[in-house]
Parts: C-alpha cells; structure tokens; sequence
C-alpha cells in the first residue's frame, strides 16, 4: 500500500522494501517489518507509507526499511547516500553482507569472488574463529581437512540466517556427505563457510543503531529455541542498551566475557570499515560465540554479521523510545521472544509484532518487552 494523495508534502516517510521479490516472503516477516516500520515513523516525525512505490509516497524524504542489506548501486538507485536514509546497511559488493568475509581463502590460488579482499582475515584476527570461506568444492574439501585435523568442522551456508542450514562434519566420510551435497553453482556464486566447531557455545549479541539522532549500543544474551519442525532456531534475545557509541557499554565493567565480546565486534565493524570502502550502516549487529574447542580450550569469535532489521530490532527500538521519551535515561533493559507453537498471552506491556499462523512457518509469536531496571541511569 501507498499513502494517500493527502500526504503531498510531508516532511518524510517510512517505506519498508524488498529489492528482491524472494526477500521477505513469509508473513510474519512482512508483518514484522510493518510494524517495525511504524516504530520507526514514530521516532523519525515521519509518517509511515508502506511497501516502497517509487513516485508514490509525496514526501520530501524517504527513509527506507530494507529486507536485506543494500549494495552500493541499490542505494543510490533509491537515493540513499548515508545513515540518515535506512535502517539498515550499504555494502560495496553482496558478499560483504554475508558470513563469506569473515575468514581468509584455504590457500594462495584458491578461488575467491569478485571484490574480495584479502586484507580482512588478517585485519579481523583472533575476532573470528577459525576457518576458512571456499567458493569451490576442492577447496572446500582441503579446507575441511585442514580443520578435522583440530576438531569437528562447522559447515554453513553463508546466506542462511538463525543458525539454519547448518551440518557439523566429525570425520573426513561424514566431511564428503556434506559436501557431497553442496551446489557447486551456489558455492561459486556465494561462497561456502568451513570454520571449527564448539561445545557448550553461549551467543552474545553486540549491536549499535542510529535513528534520529539517537545513537545507542548494546549487548545481550541470545536463547535458541525450537521451530515447529524441531529445528533448532534463534528464539529471542535479552539486551543492556546504553545511550552512545560502543565504549558506553564498558562502564560499569559487564565483566570480562562480554567485553571480550564488545571488543571482538568492535574490531570486526572496524575492518570491514578500513577493507571494504563504501560501506556505511545505521544498523550493526554482530553475533559472537563463546565455546570450547576440541581441545576443551575457550574460543570465541563473531559467527556472522547483520546490517540489515533482525530478530533483536524490536528490543533496539524500543530502547531508542525510552531514550527519546526520556533524556536523561542513559541505559535501559530491553527483551524481544519468539515462541513457536502455542504459548502463552504475552506479558502486560509487550509490543506484539506477530501472533498468528504463518503458512510457511506455523504458529508463530513475537513480542519485545522494555525490562524495569533498578538501576536506571
């Protein structure tokens, strides 16, 4: 839907868009990009337009909620030149947006994609786990090899998001059966993700989000869950949000797993800042893992990168509403669920995103609560 011809000349409008018509097909995504969406208009003093119509909204400005994160082109097709135009983000090239950057090529001569930089695994270092991004089968086979030799690999498609998709290899039979059953065109076109795997692994949340001028910082604690086809999925996250740039998260001291965390996010937004120009976002959100290897050592490292609404944009905005209701809040506890099947009313107070039966996916509900704290400030 549009805004009514009424609209001419409103100071901006909110659109939500999907560059490619496979993004965003289910409906509880379109739904909770709606009301994301209207989030946003209420931050911003815009009014809230919809899907994108190019020449339909009347306003002086768009501000536009991606599906995806952009490429430089699809920017400026749209007129996006900065922050202040998407939540979301702007990558040079479509791998940048993918788990593909974050690890170094098994060898001299392998494959790579077009774009790809090398200077980035030796920039991010030990932020990552170890591993390595393939785009061809025999490299991924030696890289799998390389990484059995220390323990069982991790296997994962580099576009797939909530952990889905995912195989663990234990041997090197059961590293050909995956591998057997990769698309050699999808791997040469998108890459293939080969990294080691851990035990008892916890998943923090690092993040930051700019919208009206409010900037905030956050980290938090990630819960999996099970869909309604019992596969293990992303089921919500708790966040400690504070007004500022990342270093306002340090104090008080989170205590040394979580600023480890912050400190390995941090480093991973930086490189891809230095190694791949162009690159400008108002969304970041980094997803680091904390495990022990094979070797029953502690390892931890960013697992993936979004630059684009994910499951914790509820709980980020709603932070940025308490910020905005009240300036001298300087931190505030936020929550964002998702429970498949049935469940529950949720709690007094949540902002419910989606309660309902999405054909692709089940019964399906999603809220985010504001948390009291008792220490506010």
């Amino acid at each position: 839907m549009s805004l009514q011809p009424s609209s001419a000349g409103l100071r901006g409008v909110v659109v939500t868009h999907a560059p490619d018509e496979h993004d965003h097909a289910s409906e509880h995504e379109r739904s909770t990009h709606a009301a994301l969406a209207r989030q946003l208009a209420g931050l911003l003093g815009y009014a809230a337009g919809g899907e994108y119509r190019p020449g339909r909204h009347g306003a002086s400005h768009l501000y536009f909620l991606p599906s995806t994160t952009l490429t430089t082109d699809q920017a400026l097709a749209l007129g996006i030149r900065g922050v202040d135009d998407l939540f979301g983000g702007v990558v040079p090239h479509p791998f940048v947006a993918t788990k593909a950057i974050s690890h170094p090529l098994v060898a001299c001569g392998a494959m790579a994609i077009s774009g790809w930089n090398p200077a980035f695994a030796p920039c991010a270092g030990d932020a990552v786990l170890a591993g390595y991004s393939v785009f061809s089968l025999e490299d991924a086979r030696q890289a799998g090899m390389k990484l059995l030799a220390q323990g069982p690999v991790r296997v994962k498609p580099v576009r797939a998001t909530g952990g889905r998709g995912q195989s663990v290899a234990r041997d090197a039979p059961g590293l050909d059966r995956l591998l057997a059953a990769a698309d050699p065109a999808e791997l040469a076109r998108h890459g293939l993700v080969l990294e080691q795997d851990l035990d008892e692994v916890r998943t923090f949340s690092v993040g930051q989000v700019h919208v009206a001028e409010l900037t905030a910082s956050y980290y938090g604690w990630q819960r999996l869950t099970r869909d309604n086809r019992g596969e293990e999925v992303f089921g919500g996250t708790e966040l400690v949000v504070a007004r500022g740039g990342f270093e306002s998260l340090l104090e008080p001291d989170p205590g040394p797993d979580i600023r480890h965390a912050i400190g390995q996010a941090r480093r991973y937004d930086a490189c891809v800042a230095s190694c791949y120009p162009g690159f400008f976002a108002s969304r970041r959100n980094y997803d680091v893992a904390l495990g022990r290897d094979a070797a029953g050592c502690w390892r931890s490292g960013v697992l993936e990168q979004s630059w684009r609404a994910g499951g914790a944009t509820g709980a980020e905005l709603a932070a940025l509403e308490v910020f905005r209701r009240e300036p001298a809040r300087t931190r505030v506890r936020t929550r964002c669920v998702e429970i498949f099947g049935a469940s529950p009313e949720p709690p007094p107070g949540a902002t419910v995103h989606f309660r309902a039966t999405d054909p692709q996916v089940g019964l399906l509900t999603k809220y985010t609560v504001v948390e009291p704290d008792v220490h506010p400030h």
